[in-house]
C-alpha cells in the first residue's frame, strides 16, 4: 500500500511548515533582556568598579566598605595556570544569605573579573574562566548578611593572558 509520492511530499511540507510556524510562535514568547544582572536586580550596573586598578578600589567602589577574611569562602583555583587566557575559577560559601559573589585579580590591568548577584535560597556558587596577566593573588568577595568577606589565592601564570 505504496501512497503516491506527491502525496508524501505534500504531507511532508506540511509538516515542516508546521514546525516552522510553531518554532516561531515560541521564538516569539523568549524575552531577550540584554541588560546585566545588576539591572534586573533594580540596582545601577557597577561600570565605575570594572574599570579600578587596583583590587581594593574596586570592592569599595562595587561595595562601599572592606571585607574582611573568612574560612567560610572555598576559592577554587590552580596553583599554576599553565595559560593565563583560561584559569578555571570556582567560588562557594557556607555563609548564610549570600547576596553576591565577585571575583578579582590584583594584577590585572582592570582587578574587577566578575561579580554576580546571587538570588535569595540559590546557593552560592559560581564558576568561570577568567584572563590573567601574569601571577597575582586572585580575590574571592562574598556579601552576606550585609557584611563583605573574602578569600584569596596565588596563582602563578607560566604564560599572559591580557596582552602577555
Amino acid at each position: 500500500m505504496n501512497q503516491p509520492t506527491e502525496t508524501v511530499d505534500a504531507t511532508r511540507r506540511l509538516i515542516l511548515k508546521g514546525a516552522a510556524v510553531l518554532a516561531l510562535i515560541g521564538m516569539a514568547g523568549i524575552r531577550f533582556d540584554l541588560t546585566p544582572a545588576f539591572a534586573a536586580a533594580n540596582d545601577k550596573y557597577p561600570e565605575d568598579a570594572f574599570k579600578q586598578k587596583n583590587s581594593d578600589d574596586a570592592i569599595k567602589s562595587l561595595y562601599g566598605k572592606t571585607a574582611e577574611a573568612s574560612d567560610k569562602i572555598k576559592l577554587d583555583a590552580p596553583e599554576i595556570a599553565e595559560n593565563g587566557a583560561v584559569v578555571p575559577v570556582a567560588v562557594s560559601s557556607t555563609l548564610a544569605d549570600v547576596t553576591s559573589i565577585s571575583i578579582l585579580v590584583a594584577e590585572n590591568p582592570n582587578a574587577l573579573i566578575a561579580s554576580y548577584r546571587i538570588p535569595a535560597g540559590t546557593i552560592p556558587n559560581v564558576a568561570n574562566r577568567i584572563k590573567m596577566a601574569k601571577t597575582s593573588n586572585v580575590i574571592a568577595v562574598v556579601e552576606a548578611g550585609g557584611k563583605l568577606y573574602s578569600a584569596g589565592k596565588e596563582v602563578k601564570v607560566t604564560v599572559g593572558g591580557c596582552g602577555g
